[in-house]
């Protein structure tokens, strides 16, 4: 089985709707650093990774819950998932800061979830229309719809991610605000590799 083949984790496409080159770095090369963020991240999913069941009045939820989906080839785990009596999933990804977001950061974190309430469908033959993002800073939910839009995002993701995996190709640094949070920064290099590629094109251009 080629890197093309191989299930691609649920993280992916969190990874790859912030940068292709960090999703690349990681799933492809290899790579990981921490950094600031990626620790408060991961005090934030302590408890959610501890892996168990809870029953409350009407409600189920575990935590720590395997996911995937043969249909698309993704594998995972949810944080955390409620279930509703009648065995309808409800998915809550837990996360660091707080539920004001930027947009852009706030897209990413939804194709995640939106992933999870795929692979939640293929599991368990419920629908899955909603979902909520737990933000840590904040305590406070942020409700995500799983409408077509964002469905369409994830089947297009998954489709780019597995593309790049099977081509081993590594795209180029985006070297923009991007950069700046990213754990990857000192490996990834974005300042040193865009400066070397505009002296390259600078070089062989006959209009420089």
């Amino acid at each position: 089985m080629n890197d093309g083949d191989d299930p691609i984790p649920l993280s992916a496409l969190q990874h790859w709707a912030y940068c292709p080159r960090q999703c690349a770095l990681i799933h492809l090369e290899q790579l990981f650093e921490d950094n600031l963020y990626t620790q408060r991240g991961q005090a934030v999913h302590a408890r959610a990774d501890q892996a168990g069941v809870e029953l409350r009045p009407g409600l189920r939820v575990e935590r720590a819950l395997p996911l995937w989906s043969e249909r698309l080839g993704l594998i995972g785990k949810a944080d955390v998932v409620e279930f509703l009596p009648d065995g309808s999933p409800y998915p809550i990804e837990y996360k660091h800061g707080n539920r004001n977001k930027k947009a852009a950061i706030a897209a990413c974190d939804d194709l995640q979830l939106a992933g999870q309430a795929l692979c939640l469908e293929e599991m368990s033959g419920h629908p899955v229309p909603e979902g909520a993002l737990f933000y840590a800073g904040s305590k406070r939910r942020r409700t995500v719809s799983i409408g077509p839009a964002l469905r369409e995002r994830v089947e297009s993701a998954v489709g780019e991610i597995r593309r790049m995996l099977a081509a081993r190709h590594t795209p180029p640094p985006v070297n923009d605000e991007r950069c700046r949070a990213c754990s990857l920064r000192d490996l990834c290099q974005p300042d040193a590799l865009t400066r070397f590629v505009a002296e390259r094109r600078d070089l062989f251009d006959p209009d420089a």
